[in-house]
């Protein structure tokens, strides 16, 4: 068993990699949600924001893995479905005290939308990490500063095949229509594209022998969002990013298989 969760993988990822974290998730009352809990105080992030459902138990997945390290994921979500958007305002502070808003889809779309509201209302950078990927509301796209898929969720949006960066391009167009600011589509070995109104992109990934590639996006956008907010060129962040992610599939787990700065640093594929 290896801690995880989308939202608590890109948050770990953050926190490891020298970001200063706010997260802001629920977890239920059992000992799943009190190692999580730990886990996260070990990180150095703030967890004063972390709430405790009475009822609902921790969100837990069950994940198998293929002899490529290629992974598939059942999710029971539990009191991740609980967060809602009061909850948010219990934490109106982190909003306050943070540039950069990073979310998944493993919360309650309205939470999604409310949080990117009140984002927005504070000038707020907003990243959303489309996953697993669902329906959202149109008007949510002219909100993000930044949408992070992976090229099948780009796909599920966008109604792009995507397999290379002309593929990739067009499905980004077709994001940018929607009124997102910048777009990253994460395409596993094949590296990251990314473009706006004035720059394309794409960044290579690091060849290395995957063991378990589960987590790997959550350490890319955990990573991405370090980057940026120490100020990295796009080009910069993005390849740390890329570095960072490819570092995490060659141990095992979720949040285990997350580099810290340090190791990211020595990191030399």
């Amino acid at each position: 068993m290896f801690p995880g969760g989308k939202g608590a993988n890109q948050a770990v990822a953050a926190a490891k990699l020298g970001g200063k974290v706010s997260f802001i998730t629920k977890l239920g009352k059992d000992i799943f949600g009190d190692q999580s809990l730990a886990g996260f105080q070990q990180t150095g992030m703030d967890t004063r924001y972390i709430l405790r459902d009475e009822l609902a138990p921790s969100g837990v997945a069950l994940i198998t893995v293929n002899e490529k390290g290629e992974n598939h994921i059942v999710v029971a979500p539990g009191a991740n479905h609980t967060l809602t958007p009061d909850d948010l305002d219990k934490a109106e502070l982190a909003f306050l005290q943070s540039e950069w808003i990073l979310m998944q889809l493993e919360i309650p779309v309205e939470t999604i939308v409310y949080a990117a509201g009140k984002a927005q209302k504070l000038r707020k950078k907003i990243v959303l990490n489309p996953a697993p990927a669902q329906a959202l509301p149109e008007e949510l796209f002219s909100k993000l500063f930044l949408f992070t898929p992976n090229e099948t969720e780009a796909g599920f949006y966008t109604g792009v095949d995507i397999t290379d960066m002309d593929s990739a391009r067009k499905a980004a167009a077709v994001l940018l229509k929607k009124g997102v600011a910048n777009v990253v589509i994460t395409m596993g070995s094949k590296g990251a594209y990314f473009t706006n109104a004035s720059e394309e992109l794409l960044i290579s990934t690091p060849a290395v022998i995957a063991v378990d590639t589960t987590a790997a996006g959550d350490v890319f956008n955990g990573a991405l969002c370090v980057a940026l907010a120490e100020g990295m060129t796009w080009k910069e962040a993005l390849t740390w990013a890329c570095k960072a992610a490819a570092f995490s599939v060659t141990r095992m787990g979720a949040q285990s298989s997350t580099p810290t700065r340090a190791e990211l640093d020595r990191f030399n594929p």
